[in-house]
């Protein structure tokens, strides 16, 4: 093949989505810290997926056009750094074609450089040993091949692409130690290789689909539950971690489940198990799900929106709301730190946080629900949300929208609690920015697989306790673990302890964590109760 057109991409694009969905379990596995929130494979393929659904509904076949369509969903649909970078990659392509009907592989090979170039601006401090190195070396290398032999065919560039990125990846332990240490290749850079390969199958004849896993409902089940609520449904099938396969509870899961939503179906079947639930908070069911295991499929649809566009139809406005100065947009997960963050301020809360990424779309479509603020603020409340957040502040067009830099609740909550509705929205930022900076946060979740990481010897199922990305405690007692946190990062200095306790933390745990501080520091405490996933203890120290 000489030249590429659209009709091909589009054809490309889904064999490597689909080629990457099938390998997402393995990329979530590539986790450095053996703490239950692995979702890098997860992230990329919704990314990507969206991009290919756009890129498949483009009319056109002009290479120009489908490029633009998947740069456009796959910025729209972005979740977590890898999603978001993966984004950025594709947007360079598509401004490289733009307006071509079709390309050469040379013309290919410098829409990938030009992807390079835009996936770096993007990151303000790029760290090798990446997608971002993976992505750098492998399109220079395969465009510098030119210089060898100028009539490289379409096939020839991508499967020599392939071959560079798979060495690129292969490397990355070296050039990021705590990869090294961890045994492990970048989940990002293996995300990146799984979507090239699935291009090449494509032109080799092998197109790639997807691996569809049904498990059947019973039509009793199916029939007795029907779509009355408002909110999400909420639907995942999940293959159980080896753990869980024979002793799997499936009461524990319902009745945590139950208290999460309605319209309630789990079914088992062997290793799989399908639910289905009415719920608020999609992200904390899946948050909750994942502790079983991996997703194999997964659907939310939004009740409340098909309820809305009624409403729209039976010309029933919605009433208009007070308009206000700034907006607060957060990201959190549990009922009850959703409850208290509204309380101080937030005007819409998006329902994630680390195992369950908002996307860009996410966060766009809460700054235009809140159409009453003149300026409004996003708090991402992780790392990993950050990316999406900056980019849904660039694309917003009509409001001036900040991004708060606070990567964890406790930061946020401490921020909150200093929001002056009579200031300015910048000096707002300026206090939110510094407060949030000013907490050390301690986490502590369990061990879902033996690992060595800085001297620190975990073993599966122990608690731990993190603090600045490091593994400062851990063993099979919460409370001692707990405490031996506190104690190395309390000092005289300290203020204020805040404790968000998680979905499994026990009453007399809380209590007696309350009871240690105020009898060993002279800091004071506040508790509250946030019912947050995979946590046992989120942690603020100021």
């Amino acid at each position: 093949m000489k030249t590429l057109n659209g009709k091909d991409f589009k054809a490309m694009v889904s064999s490597g989505a689909a080629n990457l969905e099938n390998f997402q379990n393995d990329i979530n596995a590539l986790n450095v810290f053996p703490v239950p929130d692995g979702d890098t494979g997860t992230n990329m393929s919704m990314t990507f997926s969206n991009g290919a659904k756009e890129a498949n509904s483009c009319l056109s076949n002009s290479i120009g056009d489908v490029a633009k369509a998947l740069s456009r969903g796959t910025l729209m649909g972005a979740r977590g750094n890898s999603g978001v970078i993966t984004s950025q990659i594709f947007r360079g392509f598509a401004q490289s074609v733009e307006g071509k009907e079709e390309i050469t592989a040379k013309e290919i090979a410098e829409a990938f450089e030009n992807g390079t170039r835009v996936a770096y601006k993007a990151i303000m401090k790029p760290i090798e040993g990446t997608i971002l190195t993976v992505i750098r070396e492998s399109s220079w290398y395969a465009h510098h091949d030119f210089k060898e032999n100028p009539k490289i065919t379409v096939e020839e560039y991508f499967r020599n692409l392939s071959g560079y990125m798979a060495e690129s990846l292969k490397n990355t332990p070296e050039l990021l130690p705590v990869l090294k240490e961890a045994g492990v290749v970048d989940s990002g850079g293996a995300g990146l290789c799984k979507i090239i390969d699935g291009f090449v199958l494509y032109l080799e004849g092998k197109p790639v689909t997807a691996s569809p896993v049904t498990v059947e409902l019973s039509h009793s089940a199916q029939s007795v539950f029907e779509n009355e609520e408002f909110g999400y449904c909420t639907e995942f099938i999940m293959r159980l971690g080896d753990k869980y396969v024979k002793n799997f509870d499936d009461d524990r899961l319902k009745n945590k489940l139950a208290e999460m939503g309605e319209s309630l179906v789990v079914v088992k079947d062997e290793d799989l198990i399908k639910v289905h639930v009415h719920t608020l908070h999609p992200g904390d069911v899946l948050n909750l799900g994942q502790r079983y295991g991996e997703f194999v499929k997964l659907k939310i649809e939004n009740m409340q929106e098909q309820h809305s566009e009624l409403l729209k139809a039976e010309d029933m406005p919605a009433p208009a709301r007070e308009k206000k100065d700034i907006g607060i947009v957060a990201v959190a997960s549990g009922e009850g730190v959703t409850k208290l963050l509204e309380e101080l301020g937030v005007d819409e809360v998006i329902s994630g946080g680390q195992t369950m990424n908002p996307s860009t779309e996410d966060f766009l479509n809460r700054i235009e629900k809140l159409d009453y603020c003149e300026k409004i603020m996003l708090f991402p409340n992780n790392g990993n949300i950050m990316l999406a957040a900056k980019q849904a502040s660039e694309m917003s067009e009509h409001k001036k929208v900040e991004v708060v830099n606070c990567t964890s609740i406790q930061g946020c909550v401490s921020a909150l609690a200093l929001y002056d509705e009579n200031a300015g929205f910048e000096e707002n930022l300026k206090t939110f920015n510094e407060a949030a900076a000013n907490v050390t946060e301690i986490d502590v979740t369990y061990a879902v697989k033996d690992s060595s990481f800085e001297g620190a010897e975990v073993k599966e199922g122990d608690y731990m306790a993190m603090a600045k990305k490091s593994i400062i405690a851990s063993g099979e007692d919460l409370l001692q673990v707990v405490c031996e946190a506190l104690v190395k990062i309390i000092d005289e200095d300290t203020g204020l302890v805040t404790i968000i306790t998680g979905q499994d933390a026990k009453e007399e745990d809380s209590e007696a964590l309350v009871e240690y501080i105020e009898n060993n520091t002279n800091a004071e405490t506040e508790l509250i109760e946030g019912n947050v996933p995979v946590y046992y203890y989120l942690i603020g120290i100021e």
